[in-house]
Formats: C-alpha cells, structure tokens, sequence
C-alpha cells in the first residue's frame, strides 16, 4: 500500500500467516474495549469502534467474544480497565521504534517491553527520546475500484486532508489528527469504504540500513509483535531488497 513502509507490508504477510489465534483475539478484544469507551458502544457512530470490530471479524473472533468486548468499554460488564500507553526506544543499528500498546495492567507492560528490547539488542528509551522522528497522522486506506482519483482528491481535500497517493490497488489519504474525523465523515457520507483508517506514527524521513541490522531488527519486531499488550509497532528505517527477497523465499 502507498504510504506504508516496507516493515509495515513484511508484518501483513506475517499476520496474514498468524497462528497465534489466541494473542490476535486478545488484541482484538483490548482495541475493542478502548474504540467502545471512548466512543460508546454504536458501531454506525463510532468509526474506531468499526474498524476494531471490523479487524476482529477478519480474525475469526466469535460475536459472542466481540460483544462481550464491547459492553466491557460501555461499562456494561465489569472488568479491568484498558488503557492506552506509548513506548519509545532504539533496535540495533540505532533505528527508533514508537510502540502502541493497549493493556489492562501498565505495571507488567512496561517491563515486558523493556525485557524484550534488552534481550533483542536493543535499548528502552526514556519519553520523548524518538518521537521526535516522527509525527502523528491519520492513515485511510480506500480501494481503487469505489471512486475515482481525481473526484476522491477533492472530496478528502476538501474536508481537510493533507495528501492522497495511490498505488496499482489502493488510494492512501493521510489527514493530520483534528481533522482524521473530518475526512473518515466525509468518506462515510459519499458511502465509500475504507479498508483500514487509524491515527499513526509516520516518521519524517526513512533510512536503509544494511542486511544483518534488517535481520536483527526484524527479530526485535517479532518480539515486540508477540507481546499481548503490543499493538503497533513503528520505525523510521527501510529494510534493503536483498532482505525482502530473503523473507519471500523463506
């Protein structure tokens, strides 16, 4: 997809093959529970809330599951709360990671997280050590087939989007974070779909790094990515093609 980096497509083909059914339910249930506190329990007015039990479907979740969900961020079943916390640090070769995590105990997360850059190679950093890097915006993803480009361009400009590119299957709209809502509106009103809209960390600038650092970096990730309370996992560096080409014939 245009606006992804190479990371973020080597972790869709990955997850595309997840067994771990158990660890993506889990995930899908903490991102539930947050899009239904901060949103109320309606998925057709809580697009956050959509798009979570959207994720939750393609996975497999039973309704039953997904409901449960649900009334544990609406308060109507008790349970722990699920907060939202951000995590900083360094993998090998010096490349910054933002982390994105949903959890329901802030005192076994962060540890966690530390063990598993220490054991990996590489560094927990302090706040605000790496977010420099980068900078918070809002990612929709549309297939080509339900408008076309130039109506779509003006349409999401026009409700305050900075950026539309395209590649052979997708439109990428990148919006800044007061105005993701405004775009997410726009779209739902025309009735386009969108194949995945969150808030992320884009960074500034994305650098190559070598094999071995790709190769090490590439177990941090995977690390990081089994982790329960780990939902997104960010970087501002590039893995080389001889890599790729390692992982497709893999």
């Amino acid at each position: 997809m245009a606006g992804h980096s190479k990371w973020a497509n080597i972790k869709h083909r990955k997850a595309a093959s997840d067994k771990k059914r158990g660890k993506l339910w889990s995930k899908c249930a903490h991102a539930i529970i947050v899009a239904a506190r901060l949103g109320g329990g309606d998925i057709k007015a809580n697009v956050r809330l959509f798009m979570a039990v959207h994720d939750a479907k393609k996975a497999n979740m039973p309704a039953d599951t997904i409901d449960r969900a649900i009334k544990r961020g609406t308060g109507e079943l008790q349970g722990p709360e699920t907060v939202e916390l951000v995590y900083e640090g360094y993998g090998p070769g010096g490349v910054a990671l933002v982390i994105e995590c949903l959890t329901d105990n802030r005192n076994r997360t962060a540890p966690d997280i530390k063990h598993i850059f220490e054991k990996q190679g590489g560094s927990f950093g302090a706040q605000g050590s790496v977010m420099h890097s980068f900078s918070r915006k809002g990612i929709i993803v549309v297939k080509k087939d339900k408008a076309p480009e130039e109506a779509l361009f003006e349409m999401v400009v026009g409700a305050g989007a900075e950026d539309l590119t395209s590649d052979d299957e997708y439109y990428t709209i990148t919006t800044g974070p007061a105005e993701f809502e405004h775009v997410k509106k726009a779209l739902e009103k025309s009735k386009i779909n969108t194949e995945r809209a969150e808030l992320e960390y884009i960074p500034h600038s994305r650098n190559l790094i070598d094999l071995e650092t790709a190769r090490a970096l590439q177990k941090l990730l995977d690390a990081l990515e089994d982790n329960n309370d780990v939902q997104e996992v960010y970087t501002n560096h590039e893995p080389p093609e001889a890599f790729l080409n390692e992982l497709a014939g893999s």
